[in-house]
């Protein structure tokens, strides 16, 4: 696998992971646990974010400590399943801009159509963590990172819950730079480019829309 590929797999989000594959599991309890892993794949890709230090006084002394430096984040949701993670994300860097690319998938050819897209104007200045949680067979993400290289973005990285090998190989064969963050990789997609074993379709799941 490549090395821009990060399988985050920690204790507490494969049990998570677990219960949201369960085909049982309610829409309200998929909800809050997409929203639950939001935050802790948040905490990994934010992991090398730029420090500068600055004066503090604490009760006791004046020091310098360190805090995030310059432009900060943009979190970029890929409607409308992305809005789950970027729930649990705004938990824990709440002065994070947010951007929506509305993509959606054409049932014959598997290919996105964009009806939406909204990022902030300094997009080019802050680093675009893009969030989807099924990276199937790529065209979203490719979709959704084009437009934001077309907006002037220089730094991405891209976020899923799950994703398919060939979702990766997709995705790198156009955009090689961007570092993908991941809870798992699944086996592969079925005929009709859905992740196998997967989880279903995780914008119904999470919206209770089938």
């Amino acid at each position: 696998m490549s090395e821009n590929v990060i399988v985050v797999e920690h204790p507490l989000i494969l049990h998570k992971l677990t219960l949201m594959r369960r085909k049982e599991t309610s829409t309200a309890n998929f909800r809050r646990l997409l929203k639950e892993i939001g935050v802790l794949l948040a905490y990994e890709v934010t992991r090398d974010l730029p420090l500068d230090l600055i004066p503090v006084e604490t009760p006791l002394a004046k020091i310098m400590a360190p805090m995030i430096s310059s432009k900060k984040l943009c979190l970029v949701s890929i409607l409308r399943a992305g809005n789950g993670l970027l729930d649990g994300m705004l938990d824990i860097v709440p002065s994070a801009r947010v951007g929506h690319i509305g993509l959606y998938r054409d049932p014959t050819t598997l290919e996105a159509i964009e009806y939406y897209f909204k990022v902030p104007e300094d997009i080019a200045e802050r680093l675009a963590i893009v969030l989807d949680p099924m990276l199937a067979t790529g065209h979203s993400a490719i979709a959704a990172i084009d437009q934001l290289k077309a907006h002037g973005a220089v730094r991405m990285k891209y976020v899923s819950l799950l994703a398919a090998p060939e979702g990766i190989a997709a995705l790198h064969s156009v955009h090689p730079e961007v570092t993908i963050y991941t809870a798992a990789i699944d086996e592969r997609l079925n005929d009709h480019g859905y992740i196998v074993p997967g989880l279903g379709d995780a914008g119904d799941r999470l919206f209770g829309t089938k």
